[in-house]
């Protein structure tokens, strides 16, 4: 989610998205945490959001329906339920993220819910069990977005076998550039995907590998590439200035290589909904370590909260690290987050700021948690790629940046 900050921001100094490396493929298989694709069908796709569009058209949602989502949110959750022909309704959060089960159950009782999506916000599974059995109860189904949270379990229940049909984003927990999926562990997925051509499987190869590139990973490919990728980076600017030349200002855009939810957009593009992951993508689920995954990032998670103890103006969200969680990122919540963001983008920081923007009309009139989560809070990287001095200078940066604005006077 971008920041609501209108400066300039410095290159990001660290990468903040798991990117390829070497290191990233040694490690056992097993991971601590069950994983969101065991004992379940699975369908991988470009994006969560595709995901989420196709669990809702398999729950049967159409016009006149009703889904509920979560008042703190990205606004890329909204546009799927339209996709389907749905309205939206945004039902009330508690201060630690979990749905609240009365405001749930006021909107049921307005009638037409036929779908509820509910999140496991920041890798942090909840305990969906009574939500599971009010829908039970209503015949609604149940959407488990793990987007957040790829591994987990709480108490012995892995995330994503709750819900009818789960969906995640395998490009915030794996190096690559595009990815979600759907799963279900309760029916059987009656979705039939195709290649998305070879435009986009080049793209999302050399997405993947510039991003490792532009953070100082896999330096002998870099240098073995290096003069390819300056003729493919000459080539696609001479595409580019030769269609906006021939074209004009009026003309209609060429078809996208890849989806914009890649490049964070919050836009729904249909015409991905048939298309299956990239072969790169595909490969580096099944190669890569889940164990490494699990383990580093909940290791670099607990590093950032004993750096950041007792730091001025500022507390986690989640008082602990639960044993059955493998973190997205670090959600901080800040007293004077505008002049923090500023400080930190100024240096080069990457971050999030999750839920700052909600969908329209979604304020603290209908949530006040989710106003103010969206206002507080700072999620800081957390992930795998991360090596030590790339730890250090964050957990570095991101003190001085309180320290400094908590001496100034608001």
């Amino acid at each position: 989610m971008p920041s609501t900050n209108a400066s300039t921001p410095a290159r990001r100094a660290i990468p903040p998205v798991p990117v390829l490396s070497l290191a990233a493929f040694a490690g056992a298989r097993r991971a601590a945490l069950p994983s969101l694709l065991d004992g379940a069908d699975v369908r991988l796709v470009t994006s969560g959001r595709i995901a989420i569009g196709l669990a809702l058209r398999a729950l049967g949602v159409g016009a006149g329906d009703v889904v509920l989502v979560p008042a703190y949110h990205s606004p890329s959750m909204v546009p799927p339920a339209h996709w389907c022909g749905a309205d939206v309704a945004f039902y009330r959060v508690r201060s630690d993220t979990a749905p609240d089960l009365a405001d749930i159950e006021a909107h049921v009782a307005k009638g037409n819910v036929k779908a509820i999506l509910a999140t496991h916000f920041f890798g942090i599974p909840h305990d969906l069990a009574p939500l599971r059995a009010l829908c039970d109860r209503h015949g609604i189904g149940l959407v488990e977005d793990c987007a957040h949270a790829f591994f987990g379990a709480r108490d012995g229940v892995a995330v994503g076998s709750v819900g009818d049909y789960a969906i995640g984003s395998t490009m915030k927990f794996f190096p690559v550039y595009e990815g979600g999926c759907l799963v279900s562990r309760r029916h059987r997925l009656d979705v039939v995907l195709h290649g998305a051509g070879p435009g986009f499987e080049m793209k999302a190869a050399l997405n993947a590998l510039e991003a490792a590139f532009a953070y100082g990973r896999l330096p002998v490919l870099r240098m073995l590439l290096a003069l390819p990728l300056r003729l493919k980076s000459a080539l696609w600017h001479a595409l580019k200035s030769r269609g906006t030349r021939a074209g004009g200002a009026g003309a209609s855009a060429a078809p996208a290589l890849a989806p914009s939810s890649s490049d964070s957009s919050f836009e729904f593009d249909a015409r991905w909904a048939d298309k299956r992951s990239s072969w790169l993508s595909r490969t580096v689920l099944r190669a890569v370590s889940p164990a490494r995954i699990v383990a580093r990032r909940r290791r670099n998670y607990l590093e950032l909260q004993r750096a950041l103890d007792g730091a001025p103006g500022c507390r986690p969200l989640f008082d602990s690290l639960p044993d059955g969680a493998c973190p997205w990122m670090f959600p901080l919540l800040v007293d004077r987050p505008q002049d923090v963001s500023d400080a930190l983008l100024r240096a080069g920081v990457p971050m999030t700021r999750f839920g700052a923007t909600l969908w329209p009309g979604v304020d603290a009139s209908v949530c006040a948690n989710s106003a103010d989560l969206g206002r507080r809070l700072i999620a800081f990287p957390c992930h795998q790629a991360l090596d030590d001095a790339e730890r250090a200078w964050l957990h570095a940066q991101a003190r001085q940046a309180l320290e400094a604005c908590a001496a100034v006077p608001a």
